[in-house]
Parts: structure tokens; C-alpha cells; sequence
């Protein structure tokens, strides 16, 4: 089966029990790739539970998180309800495909995020939200044979733009191909006249719980001021 990835999807998706993957903790390359990074202000471009920018609140800056899934925006509110760090964060429904910023970010993030145009497309138009002398950080999944054969990823589920296992929750994922995207297309993207290319890579994983593994891109750009 493949999906539109609009946000009659990811309402489903967060409505029919994922929910309980607001709980899961940050990516685990979110902390290495902003380690070196002053506290300014950031968009978490398809927040879904919110784990990331929590984590990135709770640490000085200030985060627009933005998601086209009420639903999501609800599990990761209820989530932030615990933090330190919630007179930080503003949470947005957007569609992301359409929305436009009032002002450039310090930080332009995004985790597993799957919106309804190509990948490529979508990461074209968060990087032109990133302030000169910002970060654009990009995680995402490179789908491969073994990956689509059990999608119903654990670890993270990003939404309304989001990364994610089927709505019902037990059936295969197959992505299309235009959701994914390797290091060097999305490096392509990036022209070396307003980019300078930090971190282009890809890792595999197995997160707890999970048996397939997951392939993961990460790709981490300054623009140049």
C-alpha cells in the first residue's frame, strides 16, 4: 500500500494509536549536529510528538514547531506540559507544502518528515527559511527494500509531515520513491555559492524494539551570510 501523506493521513495516523510515540526520546543525531550551535530561534518543520523540540527548548532556544496534524500538535502540547522549557516553544498546525514564515530561523530542522510533494521539493523550500549564518538540519530515511518490507517505524513519527507506519499500525509501508532521498541529492540542492555542506551522511540503526533496521540521512548545511 503507499500513501498521500496529506493530512486526512496523519490525522489517522496519530489518531489510531500512535499517539504513545510522543513519548520516544530525540533523534539521536539531533544533539551531535547542534552541539556547536548558540541558542537562537529554530523551526522544527513537522514536529509530530514533539520530541525534538522539547529537547532543543530545553536548551535555550526558542522553537516553532509546526505540524499539519492536530492530532500530533495535541500528543506533543500534552508532552510539553512537563517541560521547563514551555514558555520556549509555540506550537503550529501548518501545512507545510503551502505555509510560509514570517521571518528567517536560526535553525531549520526536520526529522523524518514526509509531506505530500517530493521530498526533494519539500527540503528546497525549508531551506529557504534558514537565516544568513543559520543551519538547516535535515534527518531523514532512505527507504530500501528491507525498510519498506516493515515501515511501522518505532523511534519516531514526525507528521503532517511526518515519518511513519501505516494508520492501522500493522500493515507493510511502502513509500513512494519520491519520499526518500540520499546525502548527495540533497546536497545537489544546495548550490556552494549559499551553502557551506557540514555533515552528509548515512547511518544504520536499530532503535529498541525495532528488528529491521533503519537507514538513516543526515545532512547538516550553514548558509552562508
Amino acid at each position: 500500500m503507499t500513501h498521500a501523506f496529506d493530512k486526512d493521513y496523519w490525522e489517522q495516523h496519530w489518531h489510531g494509536g500512535h499517539a504513545s510515540m510522543g513519548g520516544n526520546p530525540p533523534n539521536p543525531y539531533l544533539a551531535q549536529e547542534t552541539a556547536g550551535l548558540a541558542p537562537g530561534t529554530a523551526l522544527d518543520a513537522g514536529c509530530g510528538g514533539g520530541a525534538e523540540a522539547i529537547w532543543l527548548a530545553e536548551r535555550g532556544w526558542h522553537v516553532t514547531a509546526a505540524d499539519i496534524s492536530s492530532q500530533a500538535l495535541a500528543v506533543a502540547a500534552d508532552r510539553a506540559a512537563a517541560s521547563r522549557a514551555t514558555g520556549r516553544l509555540h506550537w503550529m498546525r501548518a501545512d507545510l507544502t503551502t505555509w510560509r514564515p514570517d521571518a528567517a530561523f536560526d535553525l531549520v530542522m526536520t526529522h523524518y518528515a514526509h509531506p505530500a510533494i517530493p521530498q526533494l521539493d519539500f527540503y528546497d523550500r525549508i531551506a529557504g527559511w534558514v537565516a544568513p549564518g543559520g543551519t538547516l538540519l535535515i534527518v531523514g530515511h532512505l527507504h530500501t527494500p528491507d525498510s519498506a518490507t516493515s515501515h511501522s517505524h518505532s523511534g519516531h513519527s514526525h507528521s503532517g509531515h511526518s515519518h511513519s507506519g501505516s494508520p492501522s499500525g500493522g500493515h507493510a509501508h511502502h513509500p513512494p520513491a519520491e519520499a526518500s532521498a540520499t546525502p548527495a541529492a540533497i546536497t545537489a540542492r544546495l548550490h556552494d555559492t549559499q551553502w557551506e555542506i557540514v555533515t552528509a551522511e548515512e547511518h544504520v540503526r536499530t532503535p529498541p524494539g525495532r528488528s529491521v533496521p533503519l537507514h538513516d540521512v543526515v545532512v547538516r548545511a550553514t548558509r552562508r551570510r
